[in-house]
């Protein structure tokens, strides 16, 4: 945060004002200080007489009265111009006509602070943002109960039509933990922090070539996967999806989610479990020739044998593609991480805590026996063990509507490493490893406000990926670079100036389109 300091030269008796920033060094791992000179002290007065080097207003430096306020500036004209490029302010004004500009500080504060809200009414006070005036806690509070889950998805239904046009879209959950006892949505379940709290869990959609967040979904914490795909579909086209191509991991898969996946006349390509009866029946249709030299290929990094087979899903037959994959170098770590679910998944039978979704597991590798007087006796199927070992391992299985060319189909599979990128935003950059709020409605405003910060995010990413000279900046990086860039603003008819802008000011404004005259 941008602050002022006084320096009283002894020698002439004259108190200079600089305008300081603090900067994190990354090379000596210290804070350091970046000073400004904005002007000096009128000795009389006391009023703050402007430099000359930073006002080129002859009106201004004649008038010793003139005085002046300093807002750090750069970052939300960083801010403002993802704004209007993404027509982000249009969309909020139409769902929250009364609020819009409170939200647009709220969600510039996420992104540049990434702290807790608590913190805002300080940060509100030496940086421009939209609403520019303060926003105290408790007003904080009163905007996130005020929204309206009929605004959320209405911004929700414009947005998803902004990205989602020819997209694939990346689907997955993620887990954030919670302290809080009054929220019935906090439940205990798999946490994938592998933390021991109560969490929410939140479903994400993502545009794979847009890389933005297209639309989230909060639910409760002990919900699996697999089960939250078939109300998605359905909120989908409530907001007017009418036509998806989804990229989803195996945890998805059910023989019930692809039926349904047919009958909503989405696309998919989805990653299915090797360990599948039916996978494992092409694989092995497959096995005679897998590794001759014209199924080689070289897709990106990987060397690979890759072979396709047409499939008809269901009773109707409906059309769709199974591209196997075999890399032998990956065969030896397929094996070890096979061995790893071999012990993981009989340490569950064996304590009595069974899943649902490992059940064709137990029941192809293990041997389960129930005794009165010894009770549960697990012991692994050594048949079935060695013949995933001989003739499973390295396999990899992509199952698609969408997309007949094998390497397409595992490029944009492995693109979906935006969402990760995006849930560790979320949690990292956006102050949301711990969910802080307690009541539900607040949780909602509060998530919401979170997941525009997300849009931003992403968006700043995006653009410093597509530029070398932005290439050594992290998204925080870049921010803090433009923290030393503040806007003056003299008192009466005497205006505005920013001050003085740097070699990279000039090179982040040419990329993110600011106009640092204005």
């Amino acid at each position: 945060m941008a602050y002022r300091v006084h320096h009283y030269n002894k020698k002439n008796g004259i108190t200079y004002v600089y305008e300081a920033v603090s900067v994190w060094d990354k090379e000596k791992k210290t804070s350091t200080n970046k000073q400004v000179c904005i002007g000096k002290l009128d000795s009389e007065t006391g009023e703050l007489i402007p430099s000359k080097r930073l006002n080129s207003s002859p009106s201004t430096l004649h008038n010793s009265k003139a005085t002046a306020t300093s807002l750090v500036a750069g970052p939300s004209l960083l801010l403002d111009s993802i704004t209007q490029e993404l027509g982000i302010e249009k969309l909020l004004k139409k769902c929250f006509p009364n609020d819009h500009q409170q939200v647009l500080s709220v969600v510039y504060f996420l992104v540049q602070r990434g702290q807790a809200l608590s913190h805002c009414e300080s940060w509100c006070k030496g940086h421009l943002h939209p609403y520019s005036k303060g926003l105290t806690s408790q007003a904080i509070s009163k905007l996130l109960a005020s929204q309206t889950e009929d605004a959320r998805q209405t911004f929700f239904k414009q947005w998803s039509r902004v990205i989602t046009e020819k997209e694939c879209l990346c689907y997955d959950i993620t887990s954030v933990s919670s302290y809080s006892e009054q929220n019935e949505y906090v439940k205990y379940g798999y946490n994938r922090d592998k933390e021991k709290l109560p969490q929410i869990n939140m479903a994400m959609l993502f545009g794979q070539q847009s890389r933005l967040p297209v639309y989230y979904k909060r639910l409760p914490g002990n919900i699996t996967d697999v089960s939250t795909l078939s109300n998605f579909l359905k909120t989908m086209n409530f907001l007017g999806n009418e036509t998806l191509h989804l990229v989803l991991d195996k945890g998805f898969y059910s023989n019930a989610n692809v039926d349904e996946l047919f009958a909503a006349h989405h696309k998919f390509t989805m990653g299915v479990s090797i360990h599948l009866k039916w996978v494992q029946e092409i694989v092995d249709e497959f096995q005679p020739d897998m590794l001759d030299v014209e199924n080689y290929r070289k897709i990106g990094d990987d060397v690979l044998y890759v072979r396709t087979k047409l499939y008809k899903w269901g009773t109707q037959g409906k059309r769709s593609y199974v591209h196997v994959y075999h890399n032998a170098r990956a065969a030896a770590e397929d094996r070890d991480d096979f061995h790893e679910k071999l012990l993981e998944y009989k340490a569950e039978l064996e304590s009595g805590h069974r899943v649902k979704e490992h059940e064709s597991f137990y029941q192809r590798y293990f041997i389960i026996k129930n005794t009165p007087v010894r009770g549960v006796k697990v012991r692994f199927n050594p048949e079935a063990v060695q013949g995933y070992r001989k003739r499973y391992a390295g396999f990899f299985i992509l199952f698609t509507t969408g997309i007949k060319n094998p390497a397409t189909a595992l490029d944009s599979y492995r693109n979906k490493d935006v969402v990760e990128n995006c849930f560790d935003d979320l949690k990292n950059q956006l102050d949301m490893k711990r969910l802080r709020v307690h009541h539900s409605s607040t949780m909602d405003g509060r998530i919401f406000l979170q997941f525009i910060a997300l849009i931003y995010i992403s968006a700043i990413r995006n653009t410093i990926q597509k530029h070398p000279s932005l290439a050594h900046f992290t998204v925080k990086e870049l921010l803090e670079e433009m923290e030393t860039l503040s806007k003056i603003t003299y008192s009466g008819r005497y205006g505005s100036i920013f001050t003085e802008s740097t070699k990279m000011h000039k090179e982040i404004a040419r990329i993110f389109n600011i106009d640092l005259k204005t």
